[in-house]
């Protein structure tokens, strides 16, 4: 699945269709979104160097980490980045995002003349020109493109509304020259409508599930605190992906960390199954499925209108004629007279109802009190 996603960002969108975007969703018990951000950093830049992308250059936006921290793992997935590279800029939002630093104090590092200070991050139209042109100087201006990455967009949530976060998301999805952006997010943090809105904006969407999520709080989490830390780097990965008309496409795969960066593997198809059905389902309070004890009971309840007399025939009287006179036109011809008889004689009661016309709705539904002032 996260070989899926890669080759989404890599291929980008058709001419005339807007970027491809990908949210990746973190939490407190799995945050392992910026290792999942690492592996499509270093698989796109690999492709880039490759040729075998659309795009040929890529911007790296840092909120999280230093820019020093990014270059160093480009390095050690055999990737190295010089101040020559014509196919990397990165812009340093982490620095100094409040802009209280002189440039001229901040350290020089290897790959700085790379690097891009950018100050006073809440300016998200600024942010939005610095993108753009850190992209041209790799490209041109031409219809060449280039990929955008956010590290974590959880400090520009801090420093601007969600309106306006989401609105720079979209001016890059829409630009002509962005081929796909991607960035990761901390839903803990934050409430469930700013989740919305950015998933609203995405075409897909990964989020992280522990291998061991608790259910019933503090408390079942302290019980199982050994299994927890065994399991800390372990987990299921849950991807969705928006499709034309309107169709979703759910897929999971297992992922494992460890010091040499995030792996993934397959899980069993039952696995899958159940893993997928549980993603969907909204988090609630109660029961949404019954289990096979529930289903069981549920069978053996009478309901009011079924048959509760040995299995014999009930017949329902419609109001238009009585049911006699039914049983007689039913009844075979030698039992006609035994029929005739019992009505005759006076043995048997009935009670003649003679309506007034078809168009009358039969009564066995209405209320007879319906017109009484009770």
């Amino acid at each position: 699945m996260a070989e899926s996603i890669f080759r989404k960002l890599r291929d980008g969108g058709e001419e005339g269709e807007l970027a491809p975007a990908l949210t990746i969703e973190e939490t407190v018990a799995s945050p392992f979104g910026l290792d999942v951000s690492g592996y499509l950093l270093t698989n796109l830049s690999s492709s880039i160097l490759a040729g075998k992308s659309k795009s040929q250059g890529l911007v790296l936006i840092t909120f999280s980490r230093s820019p020093s921290f990014y270059l160093q793992l480009l390095k050690q997935k055999g990737i190295v980045v010089t101040s020559s590279s014509k196919w990397i800029r990165v812009l340093d939002c982490y620095t100094d995002p409040l802009g209280w630093i002189d440039q001229s104090s901040t350290g020089v590092t290897e790959g700085s003349s790379l690097v891009k200070l950018h100050k006073c991050v809440s300016d998200l139209k600024r942010l939005l020109t610095s993108i753009i042109e850190a992209g041209r100087e790799l490209v041109g201006d031409g219809k060449t493109r280039f990929c955008v990455a956010i590290d974590s967009v959880n400090e520009l949530l801090r420093r601007s509304s969600m309106p306006l976060v989401s609105g720079l998301l979209t001016d890059l999805r829409s630009h002509a020259q962005i081929s796909s952006v991607f960035w990761s997010l901390n839903t803990d943090l934050h409430q469930e409508k700013v989740t919305n809105a950015l998933e609203y904006v995405s075409t897909m969407k990964a989020n992280l599930e522990p291998l061991c999520p608790s259910e019933d709080g503090q408390r079942n989490a302290l019980e199982n605190l050994f299994l927890v830390h065994q399991d800390f780097g372990k987990g299921r990965f849950h991807v969705r992906f928006k499709l034309r008309k309107g169709r979703v496409r759910v897929m999971s795969e297992e992922y494992h960390v460890d010091q040499s960066g995030i792996n993934f593997s397959p899980i069993s198809s039952a696995d899958t199954v159940i893993a997928t059905t549980k993603s969907l389902l909204p988090k609630v309070q109660f029961n949404l499925q019954i289990s096979e004890k529930e289903r069981l009971e549920k069978e053996k309840v009478v309901l009011p209108f079924e048959h509760q007399d040995n299995g014999i025939s009930t017949d329902i009287y419609d109001g238009r004629r009585s049911l006699v006179d039914s049983k007689i036109e039913t009844a075979p011809l030698s039992s006609m007279i035994l029929q005739t008889d019992v009505v005759s004689s006076g043995k048997g009661g009935e009670i003649i109802y003679f309506r007034d016309s078809d168009d009358e709705h039969p009564d066995s539904d209405e209320d007879p009190d319906d017109d009484l002032d009770i």
